[in-house]
């Protein structure tokens, strides 16, 4: 029985599994938090208008006869736009001619009749009512004559204005009459409009606490906003206008149904590349943060509006962080509250990893780590 009993005990030993091994820590990829001086920037929507838009309209009727420019190019001031049928205003400045001179010569006999009866009515010749009419008489043809010239100078304004010449130098627009139509009937057509824009204009509304911002930032750059405030247009291509604009006119009032304030922006146009009406985004510089810490986006997790990251230390420990995030940099979060130089935060394993767990770190790559990781050494300011 002994026997069997110890033959049984050893048997049972040599058949007991032996204890499963401790799994392998969490492998992680880390970055190192960077610390650099981060520019901040206030992004505006806007559009392009000429710096001067000038409505060219026919000013006086009678059929289109000529246009001698070509539409959508550059036109000088002065230069002949339009011509108007000129013989029925011809017509009118030769009858407004006759009428000066039929008053003109009425007046002329009325000076002579009050020449004639002032001496005759002092020897009581002729009686004080018949030198009193014929002073009437030299009044009312003196009205006639003014008349008559103003006539003359209207009719000669008119027939002037079948000439339809470029108030400005500026990009000619598409005519919207051709020749051969009658126009200025009632009203004063509108044929085309001539916009100088070189420079261009970019407008843009700006909320009260972006004005704000920006009048600040003037004052601490000197005081004056247009040189103080650095200014980059991107266009519809994401291609980055070479000229920087500066401040133009702002508007008088906040509009109270938009809250915001309309903000004119110059640009210079030499090469006319800015067309009234396109579309654009332009970047001001606000202001400069120092030694700001940025991390990765995919390092920030998301959770009921509470941002948190993973922090490695030392040990190779896992804590997990709130922190307070301020604006993207590339494909950085610049990080106002809850990290310091030196951390180390996790970028790639956060779903396998717990408060407290000890893990094995790799360094993320680049792509992982963000494109300016690379850019600066970490805890080092850029």
């Amino acid at each position: 029985m002994l026997v069997a009993a110890a033959f049984t005990a050893a048997f049972g030993a040599g058949c007991a599994k032996p204890p499963a091994p401790a799994p392998p820590p969490t492998e992680v990829y880390v970055a190192d938090v960077i610390q650099r001086d981060v520019p901040t920037y206030l992004e505006l929507v806007g559009q392009t208008s000429g710096f001067q838009d000038v409505e060219i309209r026919a000013r006086v009727e009678g059929f289109l006869q000529t246009m001698t420019f070509q539409e959508g190019t550059f036109v000088r001031q002065g230069a002949l736009l339009y011509t108007i049928d000129r013989k029925p205003l011809e017509a009118i400045l030769a009858q407004a001619k006759a009428d000066q001179a039929t008053a003109q010569a009425r007046l002329e006999k009325a000076n002579n009749d009050v020449t004639r009866y002032t001496p005759l009515a002092a020897k009581q010749a002729v009686s004080q009512q018949e030198l009193d009419d014929a002073r009437a008489q030299q009044d009312a043809a003196r009205s006639q004559v003014e008349a008559a010239k103003a006539a003359v100078e209207k009719a000669t304004l008119d027939l002037g204005y079948t000439r339809v010449t470029s108030p400005i130098s500026g990009l000619a627009g598409i005519t919207l009459v051709k020749p051969g139509n009658l126009v200025g009937r009632g009203q004063n057509t509108l044929l085309t409009t001539i916009s100088q824009i070189d420079p261009i204009l970019f407008r843009v509304g700006v909320t009260e606490a972006d004005y704000l911002r920006l009048r600040r930032r003037a004052a601490e750059s000197g005081g004056d906003p247009r040189k103080a405030l650095e200014m980059r247009l991107t266009l519809a291509d994401n291609t980055v206008y070479p000229e920087p604009g500066k401040l133009g006119p702002v508007e008088r009032a906040v509009d109270a149904t938009t809250g915001t304030l309309g903000v004119q922006l110059e640009f210079p146009n030499r090469d006319l590349l800015l067309r009234p009406g396109q579309y654009g985004r332009v970047r001001l510089l606000l202001e400069t943060k120092p030694n700001a810490i940025l991390v990765p986006q995919r390092a920030v997790q998301e959770l009921q509006n509470l941002r948190s990251v993973a922090v490695v230390d030392s040990s190779n420990k896992v804590g997990f962080r709130n922190v307070k995030v301020g604006q993207r940099v590339d494909s950085l979060w610049v990080v106002d509250e809850g990290l310091k130089p030196g951390d180390k935060v996790v970028v790639e394993g956060l779903q396998r990893i717990r408060d407290g767990m000890t893990v094995v770190t790799k360094p993320a790559p680049a792509e992982a780590a963000g494109a300016s990781v690379a850019d600066a050494k970490p805890g080092e300011a850029k």
